[in-house]
């Protein structure tokens, strides 16, 4: 590793040091803040693991992220709650294998199109065999508090983080990064990237399955619509594109002051909330196409460049 390499972890060590100290230092109100950051943190980084190397935008994180709350509402009596976390991963990394190789041969809209209904799709089947049964959704009644929750979070986020960095050297992430810059000459290079690219599809697939499966006791009451809910994929690509996806640890970046955002916006317009959204997207694709990591490394080139 290099000296750069070395900084870089001991500043996300010492980063995950204090993050964890919160439930000790902070107040009831900033802890909840805090789970909300830790989630999104997770899952936006996890998205971008995928969609930076690849440029394929992906709404499915919604689908995983409900499939994950299910398998703790439906499991919670009858398996220990841990044991329910690496099931939801490997659940969700099954699923999206599966739509992974439906769908990745698609491009562009037709996939955006695509992982977007998933969502809805899995919504509209749970909906219909819960009504089935005769009930609208299922309660999580756990001893699990803020403070657990946000531990299992910024635990996974820590696993995420090395997920991420370990790929970015390997033989995976060195191909995905080919991909992303021209896919037909990766495929004439050797690259069997229908497979390489269902492979990284995974990742956030489980992810997302487990974040959801941590989150659902903060629930208490588990129904489709909140499940499943399409406003958490447009949040997460928005957080994820706001910050960069040229760095690891880019979308963090995104995530905090977008929480902030939205936490101001629903405490002083409620109603305006889907507006805001639209107006954040807006303004990333137009402002910061590369997101704040683009204007950090642009504004380095130009201290590089007046001390040269």
């Amino acid at each position: 590793m290099t000296a750069t390499e070395w900084r870089d972890l001991g500043l996300a060590l010492v980063v995950l040091v204090v993050a964890a100290g919160l439930p000790f230092f902070g107040t009831p109100y900033y802890l909840t803040l805090g789970v909300t950051i830790a989630m999104y943190a997770v899952l936006a980084t996890s998205w971008a693991l995928f969609s930076g190397p690849t440029h394929y935008i992906s709404l499915a994180t919604a689908a995983f992220f409900g499939l994950g709350t299910y398998v703790t509402a439906v499991g919670i009596d009858h398996l220990p709650y841990w044991l329910l976390l690496p099931i939801a991963g490997v659940i969700g990394a099954v699923v999206a294998g599966l739509v992974g190789l439906a769908t990745l041969r698609l491009s562009g809209v037709y996939f955006v199109i695509f992982t977007l209904g998933l969502a809805e799709f899995i919504r509209q089947v749970i909906t219909w065999a819960q009504n089935l049964m005769g009930t609208r959704g299922l309660y999580v009644l756990t001893d699990l508090g803020e403070r657990e929750i946000y531990w299992q979070l910024l635990g996974l986020a820590a696993l995420v983080f090395l997920g991420g960095w370990l790929i970015g050297r390997s033989r995976l992430g060195f191909a995905l990064r080919i991909i992303g810059d021209d896919e037909e000459v990766a495929r004439h290079s050797g690259i069997d990237t229908a497979r390489a690219k269902v492979m990284l599809f995974m990742v956030p697939g489980a992810v997302a399955s487990i974040t959801g499966a941590i989150i659902a006791p903060r629930y208490v009451y588990i129904e489709p619509a909140l499940a499943f809910a399409p406003i958490l994929s447009f949040t997460v690509v928005i957080m994820a594109l706001l910050g960069g996806t040229g760095r690891l640890w880019g979308p963090l970046v995104g995530v905090i002051p977008f929480t902030f955002l939205t936490e101001w916006v629903a405490r002083w317009f409620p109603n305006q909330s889907t507006l805001v959204m639209g107006l954040a997207f807006l303004v990333i694709v137009f402002l910061l196409p590369k997101g704040f990591v683009g204007l950090i490394d642009g504004a380095r080139a130009r201290a590089r460049g007046a001390f040269a």
